[in-house]
C-alpha cells in the first residue's frame, strides 16, 4: 500500500504482512495456509493489539500526495512497504520480512 493510496481503497495485507515478517521472531507469531499465508486467529488479534499500541495514523487530502509522502517515508527504518522507496538496505529488509512471512508456513498445500 502506498502512503498515496487512501486506507479505504487498498487492503491491509501489505501493511500487516511486513509487520507480522518483522515481529515474528519477537513475537512469535504462527502462519497457516487458506488460499494465501495468514496469521493463525489468535495471532491475528494479538497483530492488531500490537498495531493499536505502537503505530499512529495520520493523513491529509493532497491531489498529488507522492512528493509529501517520500520524505517521510525515507526515515522509516525499515519501510513497511517497499512501493516508493529508494533502493537500498531498507527496502531489501522490508521485502525479507514479507519472504519471511510467506515462507513461514512452510510449502503451499496440494489443492
Amino acid at each position: 500500500m502506498s502512503v498515496a493510496q487512501p486506507a479505504r481503497e487498498c487492503p491491509p495485507f501489505t501493511l500487516r504482512r511486513t509487520l507480522a515478517g518483522l515481529l515474528v521472531p519477537a513475537e512469535s507469531y504462527l502462519t497457516t495456509w487458506t488460499d494465501r499465508v495468514v496469521l493463525i486467529p489468535e495471532d491475528e488479534q494479538r497483530l492488531a493489539h500490537w498495531m493499536h499500541r505502537h503505530l499512529t495514523l495520520t493523513w491529509t487530502k493532497r491531489p498529488d500526495p507522492v512528493p509529501l509522502e517520500k520524505e517521510p517515508i525515507s526515515h522509516l527504518c525499515p519501510p513497511l512497504n517497499a512501493e516508493g522507496t529508494e533502493h537500498g538496505a531498507s527496502r531489501v529488509r522490508a521485502k525479507q520480512a514479507r519472504a519471511f512471512y510467506y515462507a513461514s508456513a512452510g510449502p503451499r498445500p496440494d489443492k
